[in-house]
């Protein structure tokens, strides 16, 4: 879709499952009514999408996160091909931009050989993301952890030093471009704010997990929070920020292809997804 100058392609990596209890804050009753009302099943987990977004802005072809690859397994990993599939090639990207570094967001970066899917780009982590998942000692890491941060290392091996740049949360990227600390999830946790004209597009990463429970209920943490205070309390700032200026929203975990409004509901907020449309030409029939 088109936002602006903004040419906004969201790419379906695919889906992993987690149980219900990782959703924390209320009652497993709760949470199977809320799911329910909107017909998931919680039988065998939650199904939540894995998305990515190529934003081409006229001067850059920039990629917000780069899914699994072979990471987890065959539900996951087809970011690529979907790339390829909407006429682009991994070797156009010059620009990839990574909201945090758990592995469903940065496996994409390397093939199963070793070498580098985007060859030609330069990978944008924030600082207080690498030094914690590429500077500590694996010996500091849980026996449990240590495996994600292994994945994360290789996906980021193929990259040379000038490649990859640590930035500061205050530091411009790209024009056009704004770095959103969303701190929490992970310790450098980070959504990126693309303004173009008079419209915004927020990629905001993993600010929610589930679109049924947590705009009702964004006081709602996931397992997989670092820091449950903090990633609230972001998750609180975006879904203001977010609705009060009527942006565009595209979200890592919400419903394929994850891209619409939050928008004020009681105490709370909801979700309101873009309504498709296809491109036309100027014959004012869809392009094939």
């Amino acid at each position: 879709m088109n936002i602006a100058n903004l040419e906004v392609t969201a790419l379906y990596d695919g889906y992993v499952r987690f149980d219900l209890d990782w959703l924390k804050g209320l009652s497993r009753d709760t949470l199977e009514s809320l799911l329910n009302d909107v017909f998931i099943a919680t039988d065998d987990g939650i199904q939540t999408a894995v998305n990515g977004y190529l934003i081409n802005t006229g001067n850059n072809l920039v990629l917000v996160d780069t899914g699994a690859a072979e990471c987890f397994g065959p539900t996951m990993g087809s970011l690529v091909d979907n790339l390829e599939a909407s006429g682009y090639k991994p070797g156009q990207i010059d620009t990839v931009l990574l909201t945090h570094l758990h592995p469903d967001h940065s496996c994409g970066l390397a093939k199963a050989d070793g070498n580098a899917v985007f060859p030609n780009a330069t990978i944008y982590v924030p600082q207080v993301e690498a030094e914690f998942w590429l500077d500590t000692a694996m010996e500091d890491i849980p026996e449990a952890n240590q495996a994600f941060f292994s994945m994360t290392r290789s996906a980021l091996a193929p990259y040379t030093e000038e490649q990859l740049q640590r930035y500061q949360p205050n530091d411009t990227l790209l024009p056009g471009v704004e770095s959103v600390p969303a701190y929490g999830h992970t310790p450098g946790h980070t959504a990126y704010l693309f303004r173009s004209g008079t419209e915004n597009l927020m990629v905001w990463g993993d600010v929610l997990h589930n679109h049924a429970v947590q705009f009702a209920h964004p006081d709602v943490v996931i397992e997989a929070d670092a820091d449950t205070d903090q990633a609230r309390a972001s998750r609180l700032q975006l879904l203001s920020s977010t609705s009060a200026g009527r942006f565009w929203v595209a979200g890592a975990h919400l419903p394929f292809p994850g891209l619409g409004h939050v928008r004020v509901k009681d105490d709370a907020y909801s979700w309101v997804p873009t309504e498709f449309s296809p491109i036309m030409n100027s014959a004012g029939t869809p392009e094939q």
